[in-house]
């Protein structure tokens, strides 16, 4: 399948009676389109020597918007019917009312292509998948007796689209994705633990099924189980804390990241509402939001509404320089739109989302860091969290992490939680690693009831004065 083959305008809807009909809707609007859709996806999943679950699914639809001001009139169907569209355009003229917007301005057309356009899921058949799975299994079975339970899953789609706008330009892109995450449980003395590792992105699941790829991951999700089989119950209280490379950026993507965006700046909700300018990091720190990164989980040549993604800075040296913008919230703060306007599928309207965020290294070595940690947590691992983008208060669990005292590393914790808020923990960051590093491409982001892949990523961070949870150090949690 290539983009050759979803040209919904051309094939499917008689292309100048779709026009008309979203002229009409838009008429008199600042902006909207038609965002047509087809996705096929397949994911399976092995857990406790059996075949849990095998899906195929394949969907198509459209949506029609129609945006006024600060209103959006947006409806959808799964019917790709000139019928079905004529309604949709009848519900979404509603935001539009008397008109007198001018339509913006088209987005600029772009050849580029970050990633392939082949279906990740033709790759290999079924059978051939399934026996991957059985050998993952296997394999990590065999590696130690204490492992008790194995879970691994893959999964693979692709999303092709097609957006039409009422001033004629017609925009498409292809969209592959695959992934592979395993988890594992291991058990000594009645003390059960787990550890996982996991990765993907914009490309085929070849790569992802050769055994050297998920040996690794098969590995690396064991050492973290057994790491955590040893480790003692983590200290509470307020100490500086270490954050590794890569997936920690997480911690960023949440506290920070959606702070960023455009629609919580533009009302005023955002902890960094009414900020460009100003310090609001430590000097040295330099936050971006880059979607044209190559085959990238979070990458897209265009946005949901056909704006080619971009390099986008949004802390420079600590000073806020930008927000994350989508096409509406750009125009009602009279800035350019960024690239960042994105949907989970033809059922939702677009909104301002991150692609892959990230902060840029220092010139520290990551050993110099830790060393420099005189009592605390090196954090080398996240698992879930929450964040109130308001105020920018989170709560995340670690599912690998090490006291430190005195420079140097004591021995691995288990519970231990970081607390804080992202403005304040931005100002205290009191050193940058040399260790820049994007995640393994696992990253899903909810925001508004819509998920979208995205990626983070990150150097190695010191973080002077985050609340641990753990257990107070008079319960005789902490290490000596």
């Amino acid at each position: 399948m290539s983009d050759t083959d979803f040209r919904p305008f051309e094939t499917i809807f008689d292309r100048d009676a779709a026009l008309s009909v979203l002229r009409n809707a838009t008429d008199g609007a600042d902006d909207g389109e038609i965002f047509a859709e087809r996705r096929v996806s397949e994911s399976l999943l092995l857990d406790d020597q059996r075949i849990k679950s095998a899906s195929y699914n394949a969907s198509e639809g459209f949506g029609l918007r129609a945006v006024r001001g600060e209103v959006t009139g947006y409806a959808h169907s799964t019917h790709m019917t000139m019928d079905a569209l004529r309604r949709a355009s009848e519900t979404a003229r509603l935001a539009v009312g008397e008109g007198g917007g001018t339509l913006a301005d088209a987005p600029r057309a772009t050849n580029r292509k970050l990633y392939t356009d082949a279906d990740p899921i033709a790759g290999a058949s079924f059978a051939v998948k399934l026996d991957v799975l059985r050998e993952i299994d296997d394999y990590l079975r065999g590696l130690d007796k204490r492992v008790v339970q194995v879970s691994v899953s893959m999964g693979a789609s692709l999303q092709q689209i097609a957006i039409l706008r009422p001033d004629g330009v017609e925009l498409r892109d292809t969209r592959p994705m695959s992934r592979l995450n395993l988890s594992v449980i291991v058990e000594e003395n009645g003390r059960r633990e787990s550890g996982s590792a996991g990765g993907g992105g914009r490309a085929g699941l070849d790569g992802l099924m050769a055994r050297e790829t998920w040996s690794h991951m098969a590995r690396e999700a064991l050492r973290i189980a057994l790491v955590n089989l040893g480790a003692a119950p983590a200290p509470a209280g307020v100490m500086d804390v270490v954050l590794g490379p890569g997936w920690p950026g997480i911690l960023l993507h949440e506290a920070v990241g959606h702070g960023l965006e455009g629609d919580f700046n533009r009302k005023g909700s955002s902890a960094f509402s009414g900020l460009l300018g100003q310090q609001v990091a430590s000097k040295g720190v330099t936050v971006l939001d880059d979607g044209t990164i190559p085959d990238r989980r979070g990458s897209i040549s265009i946005d949901d509404e056909g704006t080619p993604s971009a390099r986008n800075v949004l802390i420079e040296d600590g000073v806020l320089v930008g927000y994350m913008q989508d096409r509406q919230n750009a125009r009602l703060m009279g800035v350019a739109p960024t690239g960042n306007g994105r949907r989970e599928s033809y059922a939702h309207a677009p909104m301002p989302r991150m692609t892959n965020t990230y902060m840029l290294g220092g010139e520290t070595a990551p050993e110099d860091i830790v060393a420099d940690l005189k009592d605390g947590i090196h954090a080398v691992g996240f698992g879930g969290g929450q964040v109130d983008i308001t105020n920018g208060k989170f709560v995340f669990s670690c599912t690998e992490a090490y006291r430190v005292k005195g420079g140097k590393v004591v021995g691995p914790v288990t519970g231990a939680t970081l607390i804080g808020d992202g403005a304040t923990a931005l100002t205290k960051i009191r050193a940058l690693g040399n260790d820049m590093a994007l995640d393994p491409g696992m990253g899903t982001c909810g925001k508004a009831g819509q998920w979208v892949p995205v990626g983070v990523g990150q150097p190695t961070v010191m973080i002077g004065g985050l609340t641990v949870g753990g257990v107070r150090p008079d319960a005789g949690a902490g290490q000596k």
